[in-house]
């Protein structure tokens, strides 16, 4: 089951890595950014960059058995 969670949670990461990098439009990144960017203001892709390595990284941890 680690490695269905761990998968999903690497697809979500690398979402959001690379609508970050991209800027992107897609309406699911628009409505995380729109909330975001009360917080972070125009820093906010960068924030979602941060936000992909880091769950990309806890999420091979867990894909692999090691945390979780």
């Amino acid at each position: 089951m680690n490695f269905v969670w761990g998968s999903i949670m690497v697809i979500i990461g690398l979402f959001f890595l690379i609508s970050a990098i991209k800027k992107s439009e897609f309406i699911i990144y628009k409505l995380f950014t729109a909330r975001a960017k009360l917080l972070w203001g125009d820093n906010v892709h960068v924030f979602f960059d941060v936000v992909g390595v880091i769950l990309i990284g806890l999420s091979s941890l867990f894909f692999f058995g090691i945390s979780g």
